[in-house]
């Protein structure tokens, strides 16, 4: 372990990548292949590959306290340490006492380590492991194991570097090496094939997430279709993003995180089970229903705010799926037919996902309007007396735009049906995995202003940590301020500089890494969506917020109030 450490503090010593790729490459070069494809996992900010889905369950407040009990310093030291270095492993290295430098703390026994906290059950059972694993360690190794555990490398090292270092030291193209570790979802034993000359052999491994491919945004329709012609345009729905695997009766569902989500949507799992070839999709999970129990229009997506009370649920009642009904809506297919079908063109996969829905049916297959419709054998009871609801898949409508005009007039239509805005694709692109280019592009626009008060702020991560960047705000309700929400993003560092001054020399409680100040600083923050919420007093929370701007022009009795935040958000409601 202790050469593992030593090679990730070299790496973080450079900024320049092809050094770094070097010395992952003769460290790989130098290794035994089972010691090279630990470290190439480890060396990706994982402790276990990510087809099993496997964690250690361990979190922050577990890993600050044996850190801190093993060290002896107190909480203010423990404090003090964490706002130089901004990550508990570097915290780890500085206060933990020395140990002997010949630890023999192999790679291997960490792994195994770790698999032991994985499993083991109850805090009590992983504190102690945990403490005898720390214990063993040199500080510099802690450092770098803490560091594994909390997936937070900070050595600036991507997974495609640790790919393209693979590649190096084993003869292969970087090429090769990306593909057989996409198909496997193990980098350690793509190491292991590249290592013995077999990266052709790496087959497809149903059930680990691929990237997603994702989106830029554009500022206009104009700015949209300067990039390409003719393009693919699809409504921007307010759900998340869901990458479906389906093998026979097994379906398994993850979100843009790579999280397994299936137990949170259930329905969905069922209703999916009915392709005949292993198949990926890619797509969104939306609340689907009617926006009030009368309502005479079609039903549609709904609102964010409808969805997240299914999300992070790993228990999901019956009365929860009949009160929100939730939809999938297909736009994509990563591989169908015993292919990966990233390199095919978005025209070629969206013909085959067309036809593998077709097939599939008990599937639905609607556009917006006067399409013919299969629907799945799952009911599920909406808020009317007289109808259902039932589970959907949907193949996501797709349309044509060549002009602006068009594009605007697309736009216009998608937020009448209560959605975001548009996604716009180029038809000849390709799906590029954890990629955001320019050919897929989302158009949106903001929801709406208000002007705030900040209550507290938090220190930042990484760069930031020794700033106060994350600020919570608040909106008058009568005499009273009710918080709304958090901000991170849309200042300059030199506003930000400026603010942690001011707010420092104005902080009514101390509270380690949040500060609650003096409700002066007034900031318009801009949003896209609005939703009920308990995570704030005000009871309601801002999707997607961003600082537009500081008002030094505005006193905190001119801030919006809880009447502006409840006419924004029954106005979404009504849209």
């Amino acid at each position: 372990m202790k050469k593992l450490a030593v090679i990730c503090e070299q790496i973080a010593a450079t900024t320049k990548k092809l050094e770094k790729i070097a010395d992952v490459a003769a460290y790989f070069a130098a290794s035994p292949p089972e010691d090279a494809a630990v470290s190439a996992l480890f060396l990706s900010g994982r402790a276990f590959p990510l087809w099993e889905e496997t964690t250690l369950q361990v979190g922050g407040s577990l890993l600050w306290r044996v850190v801190g009990e093993l060290s002896g310093k107190s909480q203010g030291e423990l404090t003090a340490s964490y706002k130089r270095h901004g990550d508990l492993g570097s915290v780890a290295d500085e206060i933990l006492p020395a140990r002997r430098e010949d630890s023999d703390l192999s790679i291997l026994e960490v792994q195994r380590r770790f698999r032991e906290i994985a499993t083991a059950r109850g805090v009590t059972a992983k504190t102690g492991l945990l403490r005898d694993l720390l214990s063993q360690a040199t500080p510099l190794e802690a450092k770098y194991i803490v560091k594994i555990m909390t997936a937070d490398l900070r050595i600036g090292l991507k997974e495609s570097l640790v790919e393209e270092a693979i590649a190096k030291a084993y003869g292969a193209t970087a090429a090769e090496v990306q593909r057989a570790n996409m198909l496997l979802g193990d980098i350690g034993e793509t190491l292991r094939l590249a290592a013995g000359g077999k990266l052709a052999e790496a087959r497809m491994r149903m059930f680990h997430p691929l990237g997603f491919m994702l989106a830029s945004p554009a500022d206009s329709a104009e700015a949209a279709l300067s990039y390409f012609e003719n393009a693919f345009v699809e409504d921007k729905y307010d759900g998340i993003r869901a990458q479906v695997h389906c093998s026979g009766d097994n379906v398994k569902i993850f979100s843009r995180t790579r999280d397994e989500i299936t137990e949170s949507f259930p329905e969905l799992a069922d209703a999916l089970c009915g392709f005949s070839e292993d198949v990926i999709l890619d797509g969104e999970i939306v609340a689907w229903g009617y926006l009030a129990a009368d309502s005479e229009e079609p039903s549609r997506a709904l609102p964010f705010s409808a969805l997240q009370q299914r999300l992070g649920r790993k228990k999901v009642s019956d009365e929860m799926i009949r009160r929100v009904p939730v939809a999938y809506l297909a736009f994509d297919v990563l591989y169908a037919r015993g292919e990966l079908l990233l390199d095919r063109p978005l025209k070629e996969r969206a013909n085959i996902l067309d036809d593998i829905l077709e097939k599939a049916e008990t599937f639905n297959h609607r556009g917006h309007e006067g399409s013919r419709r299969k629907t799945s054998q799952v009911r599920l009871a909406f808020g009317r007396a007289e109808e259902n609801i039932r589970t959907q898949v949907i193949r996501a409508p797709v349309f044509r735009a060549a002009s602006p005009h068009e594009l605007d007039a697309l736009f216009e239509a998608a937020q009448a049906r209560g959605n975001e805005g548009l996604m716009i694709k180029d038809p000849e692109s390709a799906y590029t995995p954890g990629r955001r280019g320019k050919s897929w592009l989302k158009l949106k626009r903001e929801l709406a202003t208000l002007d705030v008060i900040v209550t507290a702020v938090e220190y930042g991560h990484g760069k930031r940590i020794s700033v106060l960047s994350d600020y919570t705000f608040a909106v008058r309700d009568g005499e009273r301020l009710v918080n709304i929400g958090k901000a991170y993003s849309g200042l300059t560092d030199v506003e930000i500089a400026e603010m942690t001054k001011w707010f420092l020399d104005h902080t009514v409680e101390d509270q380690g890494l949040r500060l609650v100040v003096e409700p002066k600083i007034v900031v318009e923050v801009a949003f896209n969506n609005m939703m009920k919420s308990e995570r704030h007093n005000s009871g309601y929370a801002l999707r997607f917020p961003r600082i537009v701007r500081l008002r030094p022009d505005k006193l905190a009795e001119e801030a919006d109030t809880i009447e502006r935040v409840r006419e924004i958000y029954n106005k979404q409601r009504s849209a």
